[in-house]
């Protein structure tokens, strides 16, 4: 099939892209997700004991946040359009692998090549968006489409999961992508230039490369076993000092090789720099809400993994109706700074919100307030994160952009839910020790969690509102705020 000449042939082809490339990221966020509501069926299909299920999630996160940086520049180097069409290739083949197999290691090994296509896939994707919109209206428009796949597409997958697992198979929550990546390599071979982002340079820093990858994985390594291991164990804080040793190696041979995988001048863009942080924080905040709010409606309020499902699309149809029209319009109003800042402030009130949802608690006074201003701030905020990382980028390093602040999402997510998971835990402990009710102990160390997100969410917010500057905001109309 022939491709169109050049990425804005046809403004209705750069649209018709966005869908099928918004598609691939989908598949990418819904898997990060569906499994764990199938959990408890592939535990009990494939004889896995209560540490070795750990690892169908851990394996996917493992290449997932190690290879996310590796992963955009491959992009930057060799094509966004091909990365891409790789990615979904071979992250299509690894979801078969995990639907067939029928033994732990075959589904362990499938999730972790399942974690690696995920990364280049989450990589490039954000980079052809920023290649087929150039003009800042649409840009804004494509990311709100984007930051609304991003931000829904978990919580739908707690209900799709919960769906196929219980009227089907666990098998279907893998089996499932196969269509949707048949579907979106062939929409993607007649919709995306073959001259998306195509560079002469094919110089690859392999020593950064190895250096990073490596320093990432082990870091995740660590954070995703820590709960098991112990915080301040021996093996556990070697790792992370390791990690520490390898990243520092890392941005030694970023000074000093002639096509660094990271030029550290990227940092002196104070929107990216700032945007990343914040990326961290909010990361942090959201994955251990989505999580601990799930096992407090199960386990506390006794949901089923379906309702639970359910009572996340509130905040799914807020997100939907901002991210896909409003959020961009308020970023052309008001530039980027306002949006994001009263984005997260609003996504701090909901998580105050879950700090004090009680033992007895319902949906309409406890659960959904909460529900609908994080979807809401999620709604509003995304898109000018993601405008503060990617604007001030050139486009031969926007793989590179996209790689850094998915990095920073992935590790800020890994350790907030692992931190905050061990907070919760700790606190409940506590109070069983002093002889409380075990429902009272449990619901009391997640809304000590939920109040440590909203402070993370708080941080969030007040450096956007004191950090972040409007440049990126005032080439889209925005006013200094």
């Amino acid at each position: 099939m022939t491709a169109p000449a050049s990425p804005a042939a046809g403004s209705d082809h750069r649209w018709l892209a966005l869908i099928v490339l918004c598609l691939g990221v989908l598949m990418i966020v819904l898997d990060t997700t569906i499994v764990n509501v199938a959990l408890p069926s592939i535990q009990t299909d494939l004889h896995f004991t209560q540490t070795s299920l750990a690892w169908v999630v851990n394996a996917y996160m493992l290449t997932f946040g190690g290879f996310l940086l590796l992963g955009g520049r491959l992009g930057d180097l060799y094509g966004h359009r091909r990365l891409f069409l790789l990615g979904i290739g071979f992250f299509t083949l690894a979801s078969l692998a995990c639907g067939l197999a029928h033994n732990q290691e075959a589904l362990i090994w499938a999730r972790a090549f399942q974690g690696l296509a995920a990364a280049v896939v989450t990589a490039v994707a954000l980079s052809l968006i920023m290649d087929l919109f150039s003009e800042p209206a649409d840009r804004a428009k494509a990311m709100g489409v984007y930051g609304f796949v991003c931000a829904g597409g978990g919580s739908l997958g707690a209900l799709l999961g919960g769906v196929l697992t219980s009227t089907l198979s666990w098998h279907w929550i893998f089996l499932v992508n196969l269509p949707i990546g048949v579907v979106v390599i062939a929409l993607s071979l007649r919709l995306l230039s073959k001259t998306l982002n195509q560079h002469p340079s094919r110089d690859l820093d392999v020593a950064g490369a190895l250096s990073v990858t490596a320093s990432l994985m082990l870091a995740v390594y660590a954070i995703v076993n820590g709960n098991e291991m112990g915080w301040t164990s021996l093996r556990t804080v070697a790792q992370l000092l390791i990690a520490v040793g390898l990243l520092l190696a890392f941005l030694v041979i970023e000074t000093r090789v002639k096509a660094p995988l990271m030029p550290l001048r990227l940092f002196r863009l104070r929107n990216l720099a700032i945007a990343n942080i914040i990326g961290v924080l909010w990361a942090a905040a959201m994955f251990a809400w989505f999580f601990l709010s799930a096992l407090y409606m199960q386990l506390v309020l006794g949901y089923t993994p379906l309702e639970v499902g359910l009572a996340f699309l509130p905040a799914n149809l807020i997100m939907a109706v901002f991210s896909l029209g409003i959020s961009a319009r308020l970023v052309m109003r008001f530039g980027i700074r306002l949006p994001l800042a009263v984005g997260l402030a609003l996504a701090t009130l909901g998580l105050l919100l879950f700090s004090q949802a009680p033992v007895d608690g319902h949906f309409l006074p406890n659960i959904l307030p909460g529900m609908l201003l994080l979807g809401l701030g999620a709604g509003i905020a995304f898109n000018p994160l993601l405008l503060a990382a990617m604007n001030d980028v050139a486009p031969s390093e926007s793989g590179l952009a996209s790689g850094v602040v998915n990095t920073a999402f992935m590790m800020g997510g890994a350790l907030g839910l692992a931190a905050l998971a061990s907070l919760a835990a700790a606190r409940t402990e506590s109070h069983l020790t002093a002889g409380l009710p075990a429902l009272s102990a449990l619901n009391d160390g997640y809304q000590g969690a939920f109040l440590v997100g909203a402070v993370f969410a708080a941080l969030g917010a007040s450096l956007a509102a004191v950090m972040m500057r409007n440049k990126s905001g005032e080439s889209l109309g925005g006013a200094e705020a």
